[in-house]
């Protein structure tokens, strides 16, 4: 049985992987290193992935919602009840839990309180998740459109203010018609949503592949 030295110039020497690669027969050429690849170029190359696959959720969901548009309409009934509740328990641990005023605490309290409420409002049948769901988004574009008109004719300075003015007071109008009729409206909506999220996903998909054409010019080292 050989043992290994314990002392001189070649102790254990046979056992030292730093002379692996100390030395290499006469000819042969030390092995490439991968190339580098630089920030931008990884950026570049998994954008346009991300996109492709928003785009093919975005496809697949709107030809669902197109295809079973009740469905869809329940599901989205039930998430939204989901949605009142977890963020109703959110509120209420505020209320409670964080350094706040009195008055704070006492309005984080009953949204949350409210919240939760309608939540399991939504859960006794599908026409209550329904009706709700339409009452909150038409109360929504009800709101969003008076204070996106009044503050683009409030500041003439606004980015294209006239299409913001248009578009305030259509968003108003259809939060009306929301509230006023909430049942052929959300109808209406689903079949909007899913169409739009057809159209969106087939322009995703398309943008995916133009960003990938782009992103072969990027240098690798870049």
């Amino acid at each position: 049985m050989t043992e290994v030295p314990n002392s001189g110039p070649n102790r254990g020497r046979e056992y030292d992987d730093r002379n692996v690669h100390a030395s290499r027969p006469p000819g042969e050429r030390p092995e490439p290193e991968p190339p580098f690849e630089g920030p931008l170029h990884a950026l570049s190359r998994a954008a346009w992935q991300v996109v492709l696959v928003t785009g093919i959720a975005s496809l697949i969901l709107g030809v669902l919602v197109l295809v079973w548009p009740g469905a869809s309409l329940l599901a989205a009934g039930v998430l939204f009840g989901l949605y009142l509740v977890i963020s109703g328990i959110f509120q209420l641990a505020s209320a409670f839990g964080t350094h706040m005023a009195t008055s704070l605490r006492v309005l984080a309290f009953i949204s949350g309180a409210l919240s939760i409420v309608l939540g399991l409002f939504c859960f006794r049948g599908p026409m209550q998740s329904i009706l709700l769901l339409a009452l909150w988004i038409g109360i929504g574009w009800l709101i969003r459109g008076i204070t996106q008109t009044l503050a683009a004719l409030h500041d003439p300075r606004t980015p294209g203010r006239g299409w913001q003015i248009f578009l305030g007071i259509i968003t108003f109008i259809a939060g009306i018609v929301l509230i006023d009729s909430p049942f052929r409206s959300v109808g209406v909506l689903t079949l909007v949503a899913g169409i739009w999220l057809v159209v969106v996903g087939v322009t995703e998909i398309v943008t995916a592949f133009s960003i990938r054409s782009r992103a072969k010019e990027v240098p690798q080292t870049l």
